[in-house]
């Protein structure tokens, strides 16, 4: 009985040892699965659409000839005659006698007559003033001189200038005003029988009632150009949407005008050209075309700059779905040989899944589903599980070179030993090797990009109206990880103008 008691005792001891060894087995497998890790949230905020203030140049050019009509028709071809009685057209003859001189003739008498005419009047600009050089010739005769001579006859010529300023009223209507200029330093005339006859006081006694002619007279003829209508279709025009980019992605941009600028007027050739410019708002849009903004009326002009300073904003978005590969097919390759871990040694890594979205704070996650074993041992030694990483994007100012830090790792695994691979996950291997992946160069994409935006907006043609622009500088902002895509803000600055260019 004793030894009975003895095997019972025993045996109590063997079953209380395997009742502990299973109690333990169910802790450690307790403790194998612990609650699921939580995936970080998922960012749904939109990447954002700026709104860049640009400077459209439009500028209207009318037909110089216009103003030059107007000032031909309100300064006539014969500007004035000459029809005057001179009692000394030969003055008296003399003769010295002992130091004494002595007329030998009377002074001579005539008629002198003449005519004063214009020729064909020419245009210049000159700052913002439109000259118009207004040539004058004099032709003089003498009759009945003292009954002695049939007539003697001389020429002369002067230059008068009409200065001509031209303003754009709120009816968008151009309007003149005129004066009088003349830059001889020495007053024209004629030498004739021994007088000097001049003009100049004539010349602006006469031409300075033209002044009031040629004010009435011009905004006539300016409006056969019809500058309000031009300005009217230019303004509707430029509520446009333009392609910068048909596809892989494409890319629109909304021009929303605001106001529209008058900056004065140049003369070249035989044009006027109005210096104006359209303030607009412009706006980048990426996939399906955006609707036009709905026209409004035509603004009264606002003085401004009118230089055509174009911004606009070009967005380089990385989908997280096309960074998923390229994840995969790094780690893919990285695992054909072991992960050395700090403590633990070689370790054999399964990769099976990637996840990659936006999340809070600006940072991007990645989960990975994985496998992975010490490399001297077995498949009972396997750890199957999914860690998230999350990290922050970044680059250097103005740079296209991305790069991402801050790592993080959490994750769930099957097994107590399951810290293997939150181990894995924090290595520098693994982490360089994903930071790596996510890492891209943006300076070709960026570069291939404003090249199909410049050929796709060098000359856009819409309808009768010729946009062109030109880009010459481009800003990198900060990249940043949003719900909708991995952003890298690009913001190009350039000129650009619409002109009026009807079709042939």
């Amino acid at each position: 009985m004793g030894r009975s008691t003895r095997k019972a005792a025993g045996g109590d001891r063997h079953m209380l040892r395997h009742a502990v060894l299973l109690g333990l087995a169910g802790l450690a497998g307790s403790c194998s699965r612990p609650p699921p890790a939580e995936a970080p949230p998922r960012a749904d905020d939109p990447v954002p659409v700026p709104k860049e203030p640009s400077i459209l140049s439009v500028p209207v050019d009318i037909d110089s000839g216009a103003i030059r009509q107007a000032a031909e028709r309100a300064i006539p071809r014969q500007l004035w005659t000459i029809n005057q009685h001179s009692p000394r057209c030969i003055p008296p003859q003399k003769v010295k006698i002992l130091g004494a001189k002595l007329n030998v003739t009377p002074a001579i008498s005539c008629t002198i007559v003449g005519v004063v005419t214009r020729g064909p009047i020419r245009l210049r600009g000159e700052g913002r003033d439109i000259i118009a050089d207004v040539p004058i010739h004099a032709q003089i005769s003498a009759r009945d001189v003292g009954g002695l001579l049939k007539g003697e006859t001389a020429t002369g010529s002067a230059l008068a200038h009409a200065r001509i300023k031209l303003d754009l009223g709120k009816d968008w209507k151009p309007r003149g005003t005129v004066r009088l200029h003349y830059d001889w330093t020495k007053a024209p005339g004629i030498d004739f029988l021994g007088q000097r006859i001049t003009f100049t006081d004539e010349a602006d006694r006469k031409l300075r009632p033209i002044v009031g002619t040629l004010e009435r007279d011009l905004p006539r003829e300016l409006a056969r150009a019809n500058v309000p209508a031009q300005v009217e279709q230019l303004w509707r025009k430029s509520f446009a949407v333009l392609s910068l980019n048909e596809k892989n992605p494409p890319v629109w941009m909304r021009v929303s005008p605001i106001k529209i600028l008058y900056n004065g007027y140049t003369v070249r050739e035989s044009r006027v050209r109005f210096n104006l410019g359209i303030e607009a708002i412009t706006e980048t849009f990426v996939g399906n075309r955006p609707d036009a903004t709905e026209p409004t009326p035509l603004p009264p002009p606002a003085a401004g700059r009118t230089d055509g300073q174009f911004h606009f904003f070009i967005p380089v978005t990385a989908d997280y779905r096309e960074l998923e590969p390229v994840i995969m097919r790094a780690l893919t390759k990285r695992s054909q040989r072991p992960f050395d871990l700090p403590a633990i040694g070689p370790v054999i890594a399964r990769f099976e899944k990637v996840e990659a979205y936006g999340t809070t704070g600006g940072r991007i996650a990645v989960g990975l589903t994985l496998t992975a074993r010490p490399a001297k041992g077995g498949k009972a030694q396997e750890v199957h599980g999914r860690i998230w990483m999350t990290a922050m994007p970044r680059n250097a100012p103005n740079s296209p070179e991305v790069h991402f830090d801050a790592l993080t790792v959490t994750g769930n695994t099957d097994a107590l030993s399951g810290d293997l691979l939150l181990a894995l996950g924090n290595s520098p291997a693994v982490g360089a090797l994903i930071a790596q992946s996510l890492t891209q160069n943006f300076s070709k994409d960026i570069a291939e990009l404003l090249g199909k935006i410049r050929r796709a907006i060098d000359e856009k043609r819409a309808g009768e109206f010729l946009i062109t622009t030109d880009l010459d500088q481009v800003e990198i902002g900060q990249i940043k990880a949003f719900g909708q895509g991995l952003h890298l803000p690009v913001r190009a600055k350039g000129t650009a103008r619409i002109a009026y260019k009807p079709q042939s």
